[in-house]
């Protein structure tokens, strides 16, 4: 399996729709993935309701990785997601990421924290609604 890396994830997960969530999670996560978003855990279940309900918000997107680095099963970068949501509007959320790949090259751990670079105030909470 080739490894994976967040512009890949995200846009399976997010800029897809006509892909199912379960082949996007399988794809890229490793069954025991955990992620931890501005201090928050969530298991793998956990995040997939996250993924389903972004999905159910956003009506498009893309993904630009600033800086990226991986060392054997670390991975790390800096990205911008920019998403359309269904009404409309528009926002930029920057992410700063660190992360485990399961040796089949699939994330199994990712810690990350966002900064909301454009939107309304409220925005902020795409990273870890549910």
């Amino acid at each position: 399996m080739t490894p994976t890396d967040i512009t890949r994830a995200i846009n399976d997960l997010l800029f897809t729709p006509g892909l199912d969530l379960d082949e996007a999670l399988d794809r890229h996560f490793a069954p025991g993935y955990r992620q931890r978003t501005n201090g928050e855990w969530s298991d793998r279940e956990s995040f997939a309701r996250h993924m389903t309900r972004l999905r159910s918000l956003v009506s498009g997107g893309h993904i630009e990785v600033h800086e990226e680095l991986r060392d054997g099963l670390r991975y790390a970068d800096r990205h911008t997601v920019t998403v359309t949501q269904r009404d409309g509007h528009t926002s930029r959320i920057e992410v700063y990421l660190f992360a485990e790949l399961a040796p089949d090259g699939r994330f199994l751990r990712v810690e990350e924290t966002t900064l909301l670079v454009d939107g309304r105030p409220d925005d902020g909470r795409l990273a870890s609604i549910k």
